[in-house]
């Protein structure tokens, strides 16, 4: 604490700074014409700058320090350093603005929230300003490494923009992105030519089954190889086959309130276990775990009701990590109620009767469960889930990637096989849904072996050969499935870590297109590229300037992302039709009266 700038500089000290260059262009001697002072706020402590500006008489050119543009921007307070810790707190260690806020108060830095959400927005656009720079640098290195395939993907939630980026998965760079209306393909195309002009024509593309993203790639690189990857072809075609029945699962337990009753009771019986004192919920548990006799027996029904109803709701976190349909978490937890009511109904029976009150909380918990086992809809969808999650099941593991129980979850990429046996495993699949009398007949049976076939092509592509500097290399692009999953969920994990929210709709609407590539700072290999000799993002930004900030600010924003003045409050009115029908009114009867 004594060595921190706050202990030892109380007041910020004065620096000056003079600028190098003592005679003009044209030959003439440079005059003082001004000072001028600014307080600067800098990772090693705020300090007041105190600038002397030259000036020449005979051009009239005015000369400042460049020592001092080299720490803080022209017109600005906030040093470059400071500008690129804020940036890489809340954009790589995804910390939240206080969490931001105490570590600049450590280094006598104080910046409201507001300011510190501008230096995060200044900071993209820096960012951006500098991939822009380096394109051709990085089109460069992609070429000498052998090209490039470029995988694309967009993320989206409700009224809010479309995210889409590009990234090849040769060098794991991102590329480019954009905000679109949609992900329909008059939106799509102009971001593919633009990233075509930027870095050329890719080896092959990698997308999902999305129709808007097909016809684009179609449109703008004619003839370079197509291809469907792995991971998003079972899960759009795991959607379609398995989400009728999941989404009347889910409609039957939530017109049950499954999951708000047994919390509830789960609060109450955890207030009632802690009422007789601090050490009885620890020797339940054991108990319960060790199945040893309790000396306390009027606990037990209360802690086997809890530990019960905890494993039920449990159900609902099951999986592997990949999400829906590869993980089928409601059908754990109505599997787990179903099983749980059965249990119960047979325990409640060879219970004493005279120890109902004492019992009561498994007469509760049965009651609640009974829910499901009496619903025979509920139970219906249950059996069904079944059979088409094994189904399902099975052509995952024709397939040889997010197969069930391997816990690899987004980072599996898939096993090394080579494409002509994965091909012959679906082949097999495709047979078996042909000749099974009850998937033959079965409308989602069929529509499943339609995809396979309309997709075949672009699944099991033979491999692109590349030439990078370690010699000839064979890759199956489509088998490096889930790169744009990952990066996504990386994007949503530090959303959640810094709001504790899994919606992306407000950041959606409000984040600058090109956020997605603080993912390349992880990358060395990019970072070599963008700093070209530098040591690092301080003096790359510094040497940017705020002339390609200008550039940036322009290119990073959509036309989505922001509206006309006045025009939010407009589209937001429920009855603007009335009120522009009252306006042409007006206007109507003033042009018969002149």
């Amino acid at each position: 604490m004594e060595s921190s700038p706050a202990a030892l500089f109380p007041r910020p000290p004065v620096i000056r700074f003079f600028p190098k260059q003592e005679a003009c262009d044209c030959g003439r001697k440079l005059v003082v014409q001004k000072t001028r002072r600014k307080s600067v706020l800098s990772m090693n402590g705020p300090f007041l700058a105190h600038e002397t500006l030259y000036e020449c008489r005979t051009c009239s050119r005015v000369f400042d320090s460049e020592e001092l543009l080299q720490l803080v921007p022209s017109r600005c307070n906030v040093a470059y350093d400071t500008l690129v810790f804020v940036g890489e707190a809340l954009f790589r260690r995804h910390q939240t603005t206080l969490e931001v806020r105490a570590g600049l108060i450590a280094r006598n830095i104080y910046l409201s929230d507001s300011e510190i959400a501008y230096l995060g927005r200044k900071f993209i656009t820096f960012l951006a300003a500098g991939h822009h720079r380096a394109t051709p640098r990085i089109r460069q290195a992609m070429k000498l490494s052998g090209g490039s395939v470029l995988h694309l993907d967009a993320t989206h939630e409700g009224d809010a923009p479309a995210l889409m980026t590009s990234m090849d998965s040769l060098s794991k760079i991102v590329l480019a992105n954009v905000k679109l209306p949609s992900e329909h393909a008059d939106h799509i195309v102009p971001f593919l030519r633009k990233v075509q002009a930027d870095y050329g024509t890719p080896s092959a593309c990698v997308h999902d089954m999305g129709t808007g993203i097909g016809k684009a790639v179609a449109e703008v690189f004619p003839g370079t190889r197509d291809l469907i990857c792995h991971f998003h072809f079972l899960r759009d075609i795991g959607k379609d086959f398995l989400y009728p029945a999941y989404d009347q699962l889910r409609k039957r337990l939530r017109s049950h309130a499954m999951t708000s009753r047994l919390c509830a009771l789960v609060r109450n019986m955890r207030s009632r276990i802690c009422g007789y004192g601090e050490a009885a919920p620890a020797l339940m548990a054991e108990t319960i775990k060790t199945a040893a006799a309790s000396q306390n027996t009027g606990l037990m029904p209360l802690a086997a009701a809890y530990s019960l109803a905890l494993w039920a709701l449990q159900g609902k976190h099951c999986g592997d990590g990949y999400g829906f349909p590869f993980d089928r978490p409601l059908l754990a937890f109505a599997e787990r109620l179903i099983e749980l009511s059965a249990f119960l109904s047979d325990l409640l029976h060879l219970l004493p009767t005279g120890d109902r009150q004492d019992n009561q909380p498994l007469f509760n918990l049965a009651r609640i469960a009974s829910r499901v086992r009496k619903d025979i809809g509920l139970r219906q969808a249950v059996v069904e889930l079944r059979w088409r999650s094994q189904t399902f099941d099975l052509l995952r593991k024709a397939m040889r990637i997010a197969l069930p129980g391997d816990g690899n979850g987004l980072n599996d990429d898939g096993t090394p096989e080579v494409m002509a046996s994965i091909r012959q495993g679906v082949a097999q699949f495709r047979e078996e849904l042909k000749k099974d009398p009850k998937l033959s007949a079965d409308r989602l049976s069929q529509k499943m072996a339609e995809q396979i076939d309309k997709y075949d092509d672009k699944l099991f592509a033979d491999p692109i050969e590349v030439m990078t500097p370690q010699g000839k290399v064979s890759i199956y692009p489509q088998r490096t499935n889930n790169i744009m999953e990952q990066f996504f969920r990386g994007v949503r994990r530090g959303h959640r870590r810094k709001t504790g929210n899994n919606s992306m709709h407000r950041v959606l609407q409000t984040m600058l297109a090109d956020t997605p590539l603080v993912k390349n700072l992880d990358n060395p290999a990019y970072m070599e590229i963008l700093l070209d000799g530098k040591e690092n993002l301080v003096e790359l930004f510094a040497e940017l300037g705020s002339s390609w900030v200008t550039n940036a600010t322009v290119e990073s924003q959509s036309e989505t992302d922001r509206l006309l003045p006045g025009f939010r409050s407009l589209i937001n009115n429920p009855t603007l039709p009335e009120q522009v029908a009252q306006l042409f009114t007006r206007y109507l009867e003033r042009s018969k009266s002149n």
